[in-house]
């Protein structure tokens, strides 16, 4: 029997416009849509006319979905694979079923879309020919203080994801444990309140003394300058 092929598609982190005619193409071909949120990904398809099945696939459940939805797809199912936003397998639990349908030797074919990794880097006015992300710190302080001292001595700009409820907290580490550095941090990418903030991380700091986070961050550091001779 021919099995079927996964699909991970980009779907927009913000504005709806924002998806390719393949993607569309391909989510009302398939035979069902793995999602991260299904009533976040219902407004999408709602917005597009179209009626594809549902069912979750998030942190939570993926240690049981992972084997229901690998057996769809080696009986001959096509699934298309989506996170809340942007490109699934980056910073969510989609890396783990695409891991085990490529052990399973199932096809994997991505359709782009948009990442706020990429968007952030882009507009935040820092080097762009070598960089490192690290996704999200972690929930814990614990685990931001370990994760930034490994990244103390890197040379590459560094991209990392952040929740609105941890900016305040983290923004001081980092300046204590990097140092001063210069930063962008983009919250809201491509939607009605987007908003890009430079500067050195002491003057983002000042910014959210003033003013409460709102919204996705996407924090784009200087690497380490090199030593002046």
């Amino acid at each position: 029997m021919k099995k079927g092929i996964l699909y991970p598609v980009g779907t927009p982190i913000g504005n709806l416009k924002d998806i390719s005619l393949r993607a569309l193409e391909l989510l009302k071909k398939v035979s069902l849509i793995a999602a991260e949120d299904t009533r976040h990904t219902r407004k999408l398809l709602s917005h597009y006319d179209i009626h594809t099945s549902l069912t979750s696939f998030y942190e939570y459940n993926q240690l049981r979905k992972i084997p229901y939805l690998i057996k769809k797809l080696a009986t001959g199912e096509d699934i298309a694979l989506v996170s809340k936003a942007g490109m699934p397998g980056i910073s969510d639990p989609g890396y783990h079923l695409i891991k085990e349908a490529v052990k399973e030797g199932i096809e994997i074919i991505p359709i782009p879309g948009p990442t706020a990794l990429a968007l952030g880097l882009v507009a935040s006015g820092l080097p762009t020919q070598s960089f490192i992300f690290e996704g999200f710190l972690g929930r814990k302080k614990v685990e931001w203080l370990k994760k930034l001292n490994r990244l103390k001595e890197e040379e590459r700009t560094i991209v990392i994801y952040e929740a609105p409820h941890r900016i305040r907290k983290i923004l001081p580490e980092i300046r204590k444990i990097l140092g001063d550095r210069q930063i962008a941090v983009a919250r809201e990418l491509t939607k009605k309140f987007e908003e890009i903030i430079r500067g050195k991380v002491s003057d983002v700091e000042a910014v959210f003394k003033e003013k409460k986070p709102r919204g996705e961050f996407t924090l784009v550091i200087e690497g380490k300058p090199p030593l002046s001779t």
